[in-house]
């Protein structure tokens, strides 16, 4: 591990945010976001922001430079990967410190394998145009490090959750639902164990594919039952898929049906906070984080 690491991270938000304030070693960490507004948020997590549009400013060009760990957290377009379209140049040629790179991916990529498990070693078949532009990317990425000679890890994400963004605070706020298909499940990850996992491999420098899940695929509807169980209150009622008012993007999820195996995270010495849903939201439950996406300002208590 070198001494002096600075990291930046593009597209900082839910997840950046949580690997910033996982910053145990006090590394300086800068991260991008489009909207100026957004700047105190991420101040507030120990994140230095930077504007990032689609295009690299020259302010952006001097902080790569002394860049040694990059993590994109940036979703592809039909332009391809924003970043490497902006930035490639940059990265192969103006990025002399840089050790390593980190890309944020889905599990999306392998689209539907009929309930199975997949591992890193299983085929991609991605279903949707968002997921197909993933596979696209995370080929990309991998190119460049072949090319430059560094360490690329791509960190394929379940669906993400914690505070702020699960179970118990769809209850409270009236929009969780029960959405039942038969034999359908789905992987989740805690965002803390992504700034976990991102943690780990930076520290190793340590390139590879990566799924970064939990050990128990399950109906999403008996996760809503469990928040409910510990909240004390009536779940809501199960509505069967078929007749679910959905959004197109929401029911293409509902299309793929995998199980999503995460030994290889584990091999590279990572232990999960949240192996499974009912440990995140029990702890959450107890701790009284579950409301909040961000640290509240001691100005509200």
């Amino acid at each position: 591990m070198g001494e002096r690491r600075f990291f930046v991270i593009f597209g900082a938000g839910y997840s950046g945010k949580a690997f910033a304030r996982a910053n145990a070693q006090h590394a300086p960490i800068s991260g991008t976001t489009r909207a100026p507004e957004k700047f105190d948020a991420l101040r507030s997590a120990g994140i230095e922001p930077l504007q990032f549009d689609g295009a690299l400013s020259s302010e952006l060009g001097e902080v790569l430079a002394g860049t040694t760990h990059l993590i994109v957290s940036i979703a592809p377009d039909e332009a391809g990967d924003p970043v490497l379209n902006a930035a490639g140049e940059t990265i192969r040629a103006n990025m002399p410190a840089l050790e390593w790179i980190g890309y944020l991916s889905t599990v999306g990529v392998y689209g539907d394998h009929g309930g199975a498990w997949v591992d890193e070693t299983s085929a991609c078949r991605p279903v949707s145009k968002r997921s197909m532009m993933r596979v696209a990317a995370e080929q990309e990425w991998l190119k460049l490090g072949r090319e430059t000679g560094k360490p690329v890890a791509i960190l394929r994400l379940s669906g993400i959750y914690g505070p702020g963004r699960n179970a118990l605070a769809n209850l409270e706020d009236g929009t969780a639902r029960r959405l039942a298909k038969p034999g359908q499940v789905f992987n989740r990850i805690h965002c803390d164990d992504i700034a976990g996992a991102l943690w780990l491999l930076a520290d190793k420098n340590l390139g590879g594919i990566f799924n970064v899940t939990d050990d128990e695929p399950a109906p999403p509807q008996d996760v809503v039952a469990y928040a409910a169980g510990l909240m004390g209150v009536e779940p809501p009622p199960e509505i069967p898929f078929e007749t679910a008012q959905l959004s197109p993007m929401a029911r293409s999820f509902y299309g793929e049906n995998k199980r999503v195996a995460n030994q290889a995270i584990k091999a590279a010495g990572y232990r999960f906070r949240f192996p499974n849903y009912r440990v995140a939201l029990e702890r959450m439950w107890a701790e009284g984080n579950w409301r909040y996406g961000e640290p509240r300002s001691p100005m509200r208590g």
